[in-house]
């Protein structure tokens, strides 16, 4: 069972930024590939971000060129470096970790952008 530990939400104003940290339990040999959701109330969950072990990131549309996702340098952990955030970027934001076929799920951390 891997549990993952997320940290850094909160509230900003419009134009600000953020970053998001998660941390892994597994060893970072097990982990395939780490990513970011969403969910804002009313939504269904969306994916933001995602970064395997080898290869490039891959972003929604709605965060590219203002998100950039990356990973620690022991792989078990994962980043997101928010920038000019927006009103519409409010939701509560998950981390993943993808160990063989399982995909599991942090808690989530709240991000609130005030216009």
């Amino acid at each position: 069972q891997v549990q993952l530990r997320e940290s850094g939400g909160g509230l900003v104003q419009a134009g600000g930024s953020l970053r998001l940290s998660c941390a892994a339990s597994e060893s970072s040999f097990s982990i395939n590939s780490m990513g970011w959701f969403r969910q804002a109330p009313g939504d269904r969950r969306e994916l933001v971000a995602g970064i395997p072990s080898e290869g490039s990131p891959y972003y929604d549309d709605s965060v590219e060129g203002r998100f950039t996702i990356s990973r620690g340098i022991a792989k078990d952990t994962v980043y997101l470096q928010m920038n000019d955030l927006r009103p519409e970027d409010t939701a509560v934001y998950y981390c993943t970790a993808k160990v063989r076929s399982d995909l599991y799920w942090g808690q989530g951390t709240q991000v609130t952008v005030t216009s």
